[in-house]
């Protein structure tokens, strides 16, 4: 049994090890688009996009200190507390990446041209930062890392208030972020142009992280639930049916669970409705379905 036991634990090393290397270079890598997004486009043209980032933005405008060397210094206390409350895993490529974060945005500032704004310019700062920055910390998510800052504060938060929405956590955050802009820079526009790039940037991070495979759960309650299976079964479907009883009336009857490409969910709907028109369907959005029919299960 140890001679079997052996190379199996040597395989699995090995591919952690594979992992975790592939994860550290996308990670770097992930950095370096986010430092461009933050160098060429946002801090150049005094845009706070919220966040650690936008703060240390604001702040480099009042004292001579670089970007990249105050971001470090706001995620430090961050870190401390990460590890403290956090999955040490995480937080290890979180430090990775606040450090690359850091390193590429000072290192750029050296040598790497800047986008001006002036002339009406602001909307393309915002759209292009927000963009850089959007793939960035979309490709540092996907591979279990984050970007510092708000996102230990958000998850901290969720631990202590999992009802709270990360949506609305970050949206706090970054009013507070923006607002203060607006009282340094003393400009509506660098407020608008702010609102832009976030807006930018959230929709890239879902793009990378939910991707664009999005489909339809469906639950289907029907007393012809059968008949309605094998319709979706010729259609090249994957069904699943499960048995069920009504709270009220105690009758037993099975319960049709299904997910289906957006494109393909009109004609299951229809199906459905030509079948059994008093059935009972919920649906709801799927961002992304793992397995046969849909996208694979890679690491």
């Amino acid at each position: 049994m140890k001679k079997e036991t052996q190379p199996k634990s040597a395989r699995m090393k090995r591919r952690t090890a594979l992992r975790w290397a592939i994860d550290i270079v996308i990670i770097l890598a992930a950095s370096a688009i986010y430092s461009l997004g933050v160098h060429c486009f946002i801090s150049s043209n005094n845009i706070a996009p919220g966040g650690v980032t936008g703060i240390a933005i604001i702040v480099s405008e009042v004292v001579p200190i670089k970007v990249g060397t105050l971001i470090f210094a706001f995620n430090v206390p961050l870190m401390i507390l990460g590890f403290i409350f956090l999955n040490k895993k995480t937080m290890i490529k979180t430090v990775i990446s606040v450090t690359a974060i850091t390193v590429f945005t000072d290192v750029f500032g050296e040598f790497v041209p800047t986008y001006s704004a002036e002339g009406g310019n602001g909307i393309m700062a915002a759209l292009f930062g927000g963009a850089l920055m959007g793939i960035g910390l979309g490709l540092n998510y996907q591979r279990e890392g984050t970007s510092g800052g708000t996102d230990i504060i958000i998850k901290m938060i969720q631990r202590r208030s999992p009802d709270l929405k990360i949506g609305v956590i970050t949206a706090v955050l970054d009013i507070f972020v923006v607002g203060l802009g607006m009282l340094v820079y003393r400009d509506i526009n660098v407020v608008l142009f702010a609102v832009v790039a976030i807006f930018v940037q959230s929709k890239f991070i879902d793009f990378l992280v939910y991707g664009t495979q999005e489909s339809r759960f469906l639950m289907i309650f029907s007393e012809h639930s059968k008949e309605i299976a094998r319709k979706l079964l010729t259609q090249n479907r994957g069904v699943t049916l499960f048995k069920a009883e009504g709270a009220y009336s105690g009758t037993e009857r099975q319960v049709i669970v299904t997910a289906v490409h957006r494109t393909a969910y009109s004609k299951v709907k229809r199906t459905v409705r030509e079948i059994d028109p008093k059935a009972f369907v919920i649906t709801t959005s799927a961002g992304e379905v793992f397995g046969e029919g849909f996208t694979q299960l890679t690491v």
